[in-house]
């Protein structure tokens, strides 16, 4: 075999099934875990993965990248390159790994269940490698950012975010416990690889890779590079596990599971994407705007998919499109007024020049959140920096966990009624910030129901004394990890 090229040997090596004789399919791969059961076995025999590798090549392609990523690491952390950065690209950085690091671990989970579970071979062999993928993204983005500490302490937060009740983790890990860590591997492989790494994340890694370099952090570029080569192998099991699936009759659940996890996945890219890209990344470094990013790459890619995969557009298509104007300003005031109860320093990112160009990407930015703006920057400048923090909480979605908010009916087609959602499920009334959310909830209540909102918690006593500093400790924050203006309002006085 090792005189054979690849080609003569791949396929025989990579389709290792047999049949079972002490015991029957439905215990091998149990539906509950495995969730293939709709497609007969046989059928399965037609997956096949476009990208190939052995176990050998794949290591020499690891350790390469390790090499190169971890030597970079070293370089750069003797030099004063990370001071030197703008605060708002810090904030991206800091966000960042708070966010996603623990997550990229557990995500682990959900590629060791299709590795387990998954009903081709072909299948479980390409799961195998992401399961590898993973453990190395969790490990390569909790020790990097530890090589910060002395520069930035809240560097630590990429492990101890999940460990606290903090409302972005809240939000985060409801997520991602709905995508991978509680689901099937046809879910996984649908709800991860196919909408989120294939339609969203893979793309923002390669965009994060390039402003990176631009604003000058080699350190992060280079670790978000060998990440996101990892993604566009293993994010390739969605695209054969919908096409067997539709291919038997199925098309009606793969819908139903993509229009699921768009919308989620939408909602934490607004958030975590939204904000860095318009807010967060220097004005000179900006390449284009979030809306531009998404309309010119995740709607595209998408359309070509469900086009070529026989899928239709997500009922809420209309609405996705219409939040591209709104939804993500919307979320970075609410974000930067509530500053303190975040990990990172928020960049308000609203001098004149900056609202020039929200003004112009954004086309009726300055009447929907330029006047909310107007009255922040009037406080800074008088002193009265009081009236810029919050009372309390802000109304929190129960499927999404993120606050509801509203575009104040400004822009077309945007939410006029003030007043959350509703759905009463066993005598107890949740709330949602839109219909998509809703539509989830009410679809699969067993699977939501129970769920506290870090606003449930406040309303119910889990939090005590019930006011923002309860909040903040409860979340997890001490006074010196608690989120400032990353440049010391200086964008108030035009100085930015």
């Amino acid at each position: 075999m090792p005189k054979l090229s690849r080609s003569d040997w791949y396929d025989l090596a990579r389709d290792m099934n047999w049949t079972f004789g002490y015991v029957n399919e439905a215990d091998v791969f149990p539906e509950e875990l495995s969730g293939t059961g709709r497609v007969p076995p046989e059928a399965w025999l037609a997956w096949d993965e476009p990208y190939k590798i052995s176990y050998r090549e794949y290591v020499h392609n690891q350790v390469t990248k390790d090499t190169t990523t971890y030597s970079l690491k070293n370089a750069v952390g003797r030099s004063k390159l990370f001071d030197q950065l703008d605060p708002g690209w810090k904030s991206v950085v800091v966000a960042h790994y708070g966010a996603i690091a623990m997550p990229e671990y557990l995500a682990s989970f959900g590629e060791a269940r299709m590795g387990r579970f998954g009903r081709a071979a072909a299948w479980r062999n390409t799961a195998t490698f992401g399961t590898l993928d993973e453990v190395r993204h969790g490990q390569i983005q909790t020790f990097f950012p530890y090589g910060l500490l002395g520069k930035e302490p809240r560097g630590d937060w990429a492990l101890k975010a999940f460990h606290t009740n903090n409302w972005i983790t809240l939000a985060v890990r409801h997520l991602f416990d709905d995508m991978f860590v509680a689901n099937d591997a046809l879910s996984v492989a649908i709800q991860l690889t196919f909408t989120l790494e294939t339609g969203f994340t893979n793309l923002q890694f390669l965009g994060m890779a390039a402003d990176a370099i631009d604003v000058g952090d080699l350190e992060f570029g280079s670790l978000i590079s060998s990440i996101q080569t990892d993604e566009a192998r293993h994010a390739q099991q969605g695209e054969p596990t919908i096409k067997v699936l539709i291919d038997n009759g199925h098309k009606e659940y793969g819908q139903f599971l993509v229009d699921h996890m768009f919308w989620r996945a939408w909602r934490a890219f607004a958030l975590l994407t939204g904000l860095s890209m318009d807010y967060y990344t220097p004005l000179d470094s900006r390449k284009m705007s979030f809306k531009e990013f998404i309309q010119d790459w995740v709607v595209k890619q998408f359309a070509d998919q469900f086009r070529d995969y026989g899928l239709d557009f997500p009922w809420y298509w209309d609405e996705f499109i219409n939040e591209l104007d709104w939804y993500h300003h919307a979320i970075h005031t609410v974000v930067w007024n509530y500053r303190p109860s975040v990990w990172w320093n928020s960049d308000a990112g609203v001098s004149p020049k900056e609202r020039q160009w929200l003004e112009e990407k954004y086309p009726g930015w300055n009447r929907a959140f330029g006047k909310h703006w107007d009255v922040l920057t009037e406080n800074v400048r008088t002193g009265n920096l009081a009236e810029t923090f919050p009372e309390t909480l802000p109304v929190a979605c129960n499927l999404c966990q993120l606050p509801i908010v509203r575009a104040a009916g400004v822009l077309a087609g945007a939410h006029t009624d003030p007043a959350p959602l509703r759905h009463v499920h066993n005598g107890r009334v949740y709330q949602f910030c839109s219909e998509p959310c809703r539509w989830i909830f009410t679809r699969r209540p067993e699977r939501f129901a129970g769920h506290k909102s870090i606003t449930d918690r406040l309303w119910t006593g889990d939090i005590n004394p019930p006011n923002i500093g309860g909040v903040l400790a409860y979340m997890g924050l001490s006074e010196a990890e608690h989120g400032v203006d990353a440049d010391n309002y200086a964008w108030a006085n035009g100085k930015h």
